[in-house]
This record gives C-alpha cells, structure tokens and sequence, in this order.
C-alpha cells in the first residue's frame, strides 16, 4: 500500500462490508478525491458504484456516507463488473490481433478449446532457484482464458488463436493447460483469476507485441501511475491507475459473482477478449495481469500475487 494511502486504507478495511452491503456498490477501493475530473491531493475511500444516481432517488440507509472512520469518501462511477470486460469478445476489426502466430507471442488471441477467447499475457517458467534451468515454458493468462472458469481439466488443449477466432483442434492447438488458480463464488475472497498453460520452449515469445520485454518482476501500483497494455481487442492502450487495495464483486456470467480483495483499478483500457493482457508502467515493469472491467474501468490482479500463486516468472 503507497504510504500516503495508509490511514485511509485502514478506514476502508473498517467500513468495507457495510458499503458493499449497499444496492448499488461493486467496489471500495482506497485513492484520491477527484474533483471536476482532476486527481487532487486528498486520500479517501474510494467507493466504487454502478450507476451514479441523485440524492432522493437513493434507498433509505443506502446512501454513501461523506466519511468513513473520519476518513472522507469519493464515489466513482464504473458500472458494472464482468471478468473479460464485456464477457464476450468484440468482433474481429483491422486493429484486432486474432490471427495465428507462431511463435506465440504476447497480446495475441488465446483460449481454452471451449471457450471463446482471451489474451496471451507473457511467456513465464516455474520459479527455481537462479542460476538454473528451467524445465517446462508456459503461456500465462487467466483461469477463465485457459481453464474456463475452473471448468476445465489439467492437459486440456489450449488453441491459439481462440475459437472464436477461428483456432479448430488439432491444427491450432499450441499447448495444454497446466494449472489454474480455482475461482470461488462463496463470497469469500479471490486474489488472482491465472493460469498457465505449458507449451514447447520453441513456441513462445516473451516480446510482447507493441511493447517489448519485461523488464522486472514485478512494481506495485500506486494510484495516478501511468500503465500500458497490449491485448486481443483493443491491441495497445494505455490507462492511469485510479484506485488500489479495492475489494470488488466481479460478474461471471450464469448469476455467478466472484469478490476479489487487493485489486488495482484503472481508467477504461480494455475491452471484451483483453482478459489475460499483462498491464505495464511506461518503464516496462509488469505490474497487473488484465481480467475484468466495464466501459469505464478496467481492473487488474497485482502481477506478483499472480506469480506466487502459479509459481512462476516472468522475468528474468
């Protein structure tokens, strides 16, 4: 947590559950106040909504309070939240990067061979101690991207590009599913939506496409921070992050809602089939792995947690 957000995030882990239990917020984050549309100095609890909506069309008791734990509050409009932003893909246009790629390379269309499709978001190994060999290479995307929202079987093939891209077994089949973080829909908290699918060292780049390499593990994201991302849809885009530390209750289609606690939120920069990008600073540090969004925002996993889960690197 950025220094300058911690008493305000210790107001939001107080006031959280009473503001998610409100009709009409997916979100409480920790940031700072905007006002007329510019970032000021001011750190609050940033309570993030679907829909905006005039004083006296609000429900008894659930209107969000000025303050929280003395702490000021700031509504943020973002809609509502889908994993994979719209949770379809947007159809093919010029910009779009859904062709077959060999080497597979980052920001290119993927998927599970039942689903429809996503992002490749870096090529990455199993965490050893360095120096070492690295014995298995793998595509790293998320769980809903490569496993299909935890319905999916370890080995199952994984298409590049999507289906719905066009990518048919065997021809386009570049790798197997490896593992996956499981989803939970209990209410209790998820930290990433990742897995990995292993693939031959010969088929995959880490050059992401537009943006070059990784060039550190990992850089925790500060609120203002300026991010760029390439993915199958919106290809490059770049967002500045808005709120970190959020707790939000993400749509996965089917009446599932999944809550995600530490999450980083962003200006809009993705679009449905992004899922799965990895999200960098203007240095080229990785800083989140994309999985979710509206029109308005897009939200992402913090890298490092992604890694620690799966196991894996992204560089060196």
């Amino acid at each position: 947590m950025p220094t300058g957000l911690a008493t305000v995030a210790a107001a939001k882990e107080t006031a959280e559950d009473s503001l998610l239990d409100k009709d009409n917020v997916v979100g409480v984050g920790v940031g700072y106040k905007v006002k007329d549309g510019v970032q000021t100095s001011t750190a609050a609890v940033v309570v993030l909504v679907s829909q905006k909506l005039p004083t006296d069309l609000v429900g008894s008791g659930q209107a969000i309070p000025k303050t929280v734990d003395r702490k000021p509050t700031d509504v943020m409009e973002v809609g509502d939240l889908f994993a994979g932003g719209t949770m379809a893909p947007q159809e093919v246009d010029a910009l779009a990067l859904t062709r077959r790629v060999r080497p597979v390379r980052p920001g290119y269309s993927v998927g599970h061979y039942k689903i429809t499709a996503g992002t490749i978001g870096a090529g990455c190994y199993d965490i050893a101690p360095l120096p070492g060999v690295p014995r298995r290479y793998y595509i790293l995307s998320n769980n809903h991207v490569l496993a299909n929202s935890n319905d999916a079987r370890i080995g199952d093939p994984i298409l590049q590009p999507g289906p719905f891209d066009g990518g048919t077994l065997p021809a386009d089949a570049i790798g197997r599913l490896s593992r996956f973080v499981p989803i939970t829909f209990d209410g209790s908290c998820n930290y990433v939506d990742a897995a990995v699918a292993e693939v031959p060292f010969d088929q995959i780049d880490r050059d992401i496409y537009w943006n070059g390499y990784p060039r550190s593990a990992a850089k925790a994201a500060d609120v203002g921070m300026l991010l760029k991302k390439t993915g199958r849809t919106t290809s490059f885009t770049t967002g500045r992050v808005t709120a970190v530390g959020a707790t939000v209750n993400v749509n996965y289609g089917g009446g599932r809602i999944a809550k995600f606690c530490n999450q980083i939120v962003t200006t809009d920069m993705s679009d449905g089939g992004d899922s799965g990008s990895l999200v960098l600073d203007t240095d080229n540090n990785p800083v989140g792995l994309l999985f979710a969004g509206s029109s308005v925002a897009t939200i992402l996993n913090p890298i490092a947690l992604v890694q620690l889960a799966l196991k894996v690197r992204v560089w060196p």
